[in-house]
């Protein structure tokens, strides 16, 4: 692997650094937290409680990883605001989100609510603090008008949405722009001191997530009580990518932003490169493969709810401007998330080092 993120760069950023990080006790959050960690970093983590208690965040210790873990309500303005300025950070991370497809459909008022107003009120708090600060606004690869056409999106494309989650992240995007216009403009950086930039990622996979309603976990499951797995949709083409690689993706766009904070406050798609796709049986086989067992089997649903069959990223801006690509390509990250979830023998925490440690090596 060519690196790209080196591990002594993003030291010397956030070494002692004050790290906000919303979303902390989520998949997401509990990876960055740990890089962070690793980095030197002084995290203040904000989030609801985890959903499970088998969830990475508890598996890792998530707590012991923290300055201080906030269980807050991201729609909860005054509290959000109080805890974000009081801690008077250098960087914030925003990954807080309802980020299930199906739950959107399920719930989609509250989804709205949090992914967009929730953003809303992160900006709020922003704007609120009077200190510099870069902030990273994490939406997700779907917040394209998806025409499935095989074509990559680029930043500049329509924002749309079919369902509720993609809607409400399209949504969180549009706040982004407008406050980055209204409140947070590069031309009059000197005033607020602020540099708000949107990073673009989905197709996550990697070790310890148990979250309901996505592939891995459901393989996961299923493999723990020797049935075989259930394809939802497994003609459906994916660019997977490895956790690891966007989260690099938004420590490097931060850290970036540091050298000119006027030049990197945009948005940016950080994804595989769009020939590296594979379909959701595709990748079942290869982490079965990986794992060392188990079978599938076909079980679409009649009536169900709509997702995407493709959807592609062009990450050329963030080669351009960032130096940033992908190191791990999609066989890599299956095999990484497989031999992750295989691994009975080692804590959570040691595994996830050592991912990191391999990446970052």
């Amino acid at each position: 692997m060519e690196k790209v993120v080196t591990e002594q760069y993003l030291r010397s950023v956030f070494n002692g650094k004050r790290v906000f990080l919303t979303g902390h006790t989520g998949f997401k959050g509990a990876w960055l937290l740990q890089m962070l960690h690793r980095l030197g970093a002084v995290v203040k983590g904000y989030s609801l409680a985890p959903e499970k208690d088998h969830d990475l965040y508890h598996q890792v210790n998530g707590d012991k990883l923290c300055y201080s873990s906030v269980i807050g309500d991201i729609c909860d303005k005054q509290k959000l605001q109080s805890e974000l300025v009081r801690f008077e950070p250098h960087f914030v991370f925003h990954l807080a989100a309802q980020a299930l497809v199906r739950r959107g459909y399920e719930l989609p008022s509250y989804t709205f609510m949090v992914n967009a107003q929730g953003t809303a009120h992160v900006l709020d708090a922003l704007h609120a603090y009077r200190e510099p600060c870069i902030a990273v606004m994490i939406t997700t690869d779907k917040v394209y008008d998806n025409p499935e056409r095989g074509i990559p999106f680029k930043e500049d494309d329509k924002l749309g949405g079919y369902d509720p989650y993609s809607a409400s992240k399209a949504s969180a995007e549009i706040v982004i722009e407008s406050y980055r216009r209204s409140f947070f403009n590069p031309g009059d950086y000197s005033r607020h001191n602020k540099s708000i930039a949107a990073a673009r990622a989905g197709n996550v996979i990697g070790g310890g997530d148990f979250s309901d309603d996505r592939i891995i976990p459901d393989i996961v499951r299923a493999l723990a009580v020797g049935q075989p797995v259930g394809l939802r949709n497994p003609a459906s083409v994916r660019p997977w990518q490895h956790v690891i690689e966007p989260l690099g993706a938004y420590l490097l766009l931060a850290a970036r932003m540091t050298e000119n904070p006027m030049d990197f406050c945009t948005a940016y798609n950080f994804g595989p490169d769009p020939a590296d796709m594979l379909s959701v049986e595709a990748l079942t086989h290869i982490f079965l493969e990986s794992f060392g067992t188990g079978s599938f089997q076909s079980d679409k649903q009649i009536n169900a709810p709509h997702e995407a069959n493709l959807l592609l990223l062009d990450s050329a801006k963030a080669f351009e401007h960032l130096g940033w690509k992908p190191q791990l390509d999609a066989r890599q990250a299956i095999e990484w998330t497989a031999k992750w979830y295989a691994d009975k023998h080692r804590p959570a925490h040691e595994k996830c080092e050592n991912q990191i440690n391999t990446y970052w090596k």
